[in-house]
């Protein structure tokens, strides 16, 4: 790797616990010729320091760049986003002496809403559910083609990457980072004579695009979850989703796929 392209930002929490193992990092990095940089924007590689939820987080203050690599390091176990243990610096050297890391590029997710020309990307998921014990009401829309009307306590929307994370909690299906897709579920629709829906998870392609319409009379405190962050979509009376053509480079193990991760996290 040229010396322009070993600019290394740590994205991680101050806390003192999380700092004792950061500072060796710190020294192996150095020592192995990476430049420290306090600014994501100077950065060409980022690295979270944490679990899952530290890369979801890193990923989206950073500003889902394109031109850098992410690398999640762990802290304790090794998550779907973290192949690497903050104190295993003989493993991280011999997998780089020894080419034994790839970069591997990870489908986002483009969400808008009717009242904002901003558009939120989401590496995992974004889930739309109601914010009090009572159930809301949404229009589903499959390009321009009226779908069903869901009435329940959510809907979640995953990245091939998120389906192993909130979407398998509602028996969503587990889908391979390579298709470029995105799925919808269902959080405890309401299937009675006035509301029905299909029941059952189901799978879109990059081509598609889909549409939440909310029915506002019934949908008083809806919340938005963008990944492990939360919005309020109070006012909101649309909501679209698309695959983007935005991709997160990450510097994976070559013997660590994804199907690996999901037989050791769940088998």
């Amino acid at each position: 790797m040229a010396d322009e392209r070993r600019n290394l930002y740590l994205f991680y929490k101050q806390e003192d616990e999380v700092l004792r193992k950061v500072e060796p990092l710190i020294a192996f990095a150095e020592n192995y010729g990476f430049k420290i940089v306090d600014d994501h924007k100077k950065a060409n590689i980022i690295a979270s320091i944490g679990g899952d939820g530290a890369f979801l987080q890193a990923v989206r203050k950073t500003g889902f760049r394109e031109d850098c690599l992410y690398v999640g390091v762990s802290t304790g176990e090794l998550g779907f986003y973290c192949d690497f243990k903050i104190d295993d610096h003989q493993g991280m050297i011999s997998a780089m002496d020894n080419d034994q890391v790839e970069v591997r590029k990870y489908p986002t997710l483009a969400v808008s809403m009717d009242h904002d020309d901003s558009t939120f990307y989401c590496l995992n998921e974004c889930s739309i559910r109601s914010s009090i014990i009572k159930t809301f009401a949404m229009d589903v829309f499959i390009d321009d083609l009226y779908f069903e009307t869901f009435r329940g306590d959510g809907m979640i929307v995953s990245t091939p990457t998120g389906s192993t994370a909130y979407n398998k909690s509602v028996t969503g299906a587990v889908v391979d980072p390579k298709l470029q897709c995105y799925q919808v579920s269902e959080m405890a629709s309401l299937n009675n004579n006035l509301y029905r829906t299909l029941g059952s998870s189901f799978i879109l392609s990059n081509e598609r695009k889909l549409t939440f319409k909310f029915e506002q009379d019934n949908n008083q405190y809806p919340i938005i979850g963008i990944d492990n962050e939360a919005l309020s979509i109070r006012h909101s009376e649309v909501i679209r989703f698309e695959l983007s053509d935005r991709k997160v480079k990450t510097v994976k193990l070559k013997d660590n796929s994804f199907w690996h991760k999901v037989r050791r996290s769940f088998l």
